[in-house]
């Protein structure tokens, strides 16, 4: 068993980042500009945003925070998008959710100019991605494959099994495994709430994605030797053994699932660090014009 680990993959890539950025910086005279929304105090979205700016600050970017009270209308919301929309100097802008429930995230994330939707779920940039045109990728699945990469993980023809069918996450990692690339060239199944007898498709799972949001969904008994195994999954419990006064678990059973796989992430310390990576290649990206010139 090797680890897929987030924080040595992380740091050789922000390296790479960083290096770019400031080619950027001394042939434009800017650094490239992220700029997130945050609406109300959730704690998780608090941890995420306060790590997006300290990368920031670490690959020499430019970083700007805009906040709200939980009862900002959506009204108010999608005025400031708009004007972060027309600010030349921002190449990403992110509004992190959740959202208040009287705010509609569909029509905050398509207010987002396509141009600067770096977290990459604007319907245009998804329907880009499915044709395997030049997109914005959702960060998180973009983090994963740049992974799966790193670590030179085989993925023609084999099987792929995604637990999961979010828009953020288990969608789009499903068209990007499939897709004629690498990684990519995948045969994939999708699993989800209403699939029966889900460990049926995992035990026939070479690539095993995990983004469910169940703690310790996945168990030993589910998955074959050598399987690879990635864990989106982000659960946290309080916990008296830690300073943050809460612990992480993924949706795989670390512990018992780890001796039978080939590769496994871990949590925290795997596909968390690559969501950020996955975001700062999309500002780089848009600041460099390569995608949308």
């Amino acid at each position: 068993m090797q680890l897929l680990d987030g924080k040595y993959v992380s740091e050789k890539l922000k390296g790479e980042i960083a290096h770019e950025a400031a080619n950027i910086l001394a042939k434009t005279g800017r650094k490239p500009h992220l700029c997130a929304v945050l609406v109300g105090h959730d704690g998780g979205s608090e941890t995420y945003v306060a790590s997006k700016i300290k990368n920031c600050e670490q690959v020499g970017f430019k970083s700007s925070l805009v906040r709200y009270e939980a009862d900002v209308t959506e009204a108010e919301l999608l005025k400031k998008v708009a004007e972060l929309n027309a600010d030349a100097d921002i190449d990403g802008i992110i509004v992190q959710l959740p959202l208040p429930k009287h705010i509609d995230p569909d029509k905050v994330t398509e207010h987002i100019d396509y141009r600067k939707d770096v977290d990459g779920f604007h319907p245009i940039n998804l329907g880009r991605m499915q044709r395997n045109l030049p997109s914005f990728i959702p960060a998180t699945p973009y983090g994963i494959t740049l992974m799966l990469r790193e670590y030179g993980i085989e993925t023609a023809g084999k099987h792929c099994v995604v637990v999961g069918r979010s828009n953020i996450v288990g969608s789009p990692m499903s068209i990007l495994m499939a897709r004629n690339t690498y990684p990519g060239n995948c045969t994939v199944t999708i699993c989800h709430s209403k699939t029966p007898d889900i460990k049926n498709f995992t035990l026939q799972a070479d690539i095993l994605i995990v983004a469910i949001g169940r703690k310790n969904f996945i168990t030993a008994d589910m998955v074959k030797e050598g399987v690879v195994v990635v864990d989106v999954g982000m659960n946290r419990e309080t916990s008296t053994l830690t300073k943050s006064g809460y612990k992480l678990y993924g949706d795989v059973d670390f512990e018992n699932v780890a001796p039978k796989s080939s590769f496994i992430t871990p949590v925290p310390g795997g596909v968390g660090l690559m969501t950020i990576i996955g975001l700062l290649k999309n500002t780089l990206s848009s600041a460099n014009k390569e995608v949308y010139g």
